[in-house]
């Protein structure tokens, strides 16, 4: 799903709520909020846990020697910082009743 594909689910629960009304544009402001959120917590270090949904952290790859696919020589893979994103319970069993 893409980021518009988003927007356009959210806006599609919202209209049938009277109660709230939002333009696409403020439901873009707050998805572009949310995942801003997540990549300024991720970048300080800190973890970002989502009940139900799933948590995002940091893990860190050791150095290690790779090999070139087209010439088969060793590479030197320097240690690099990647995020890790782990399911929560709930969607796990939700994809995998």
């Amino acid at each position: 799903m893409t980021r518009a594909k988003l927007v356009e689910r959210i806006l599609e629960q919202c209209v049938h709520r009277v109660d709230i009304v939002f333009t696409p544009a403020q439901i873009q402001e707050r998805v572009d909020a949310l995942f801003e959120s997540i990549k300024a917590a991720l970048a300080r270090g800190d973890e970002v846990e989502l009940r139900g949904f799933g948590s995002f952290r940091l893990r860190r790859r050791k150095v290690r020697e790779g090999r070139n696919p087209k010439t088969g020589a060793a590479v030197h893979v320097p240690e690099k910082v990647v995020p890790f994103f782990k399911a929560g319970a709930e969607l796990r069993e939700m994809v995998d009743p």
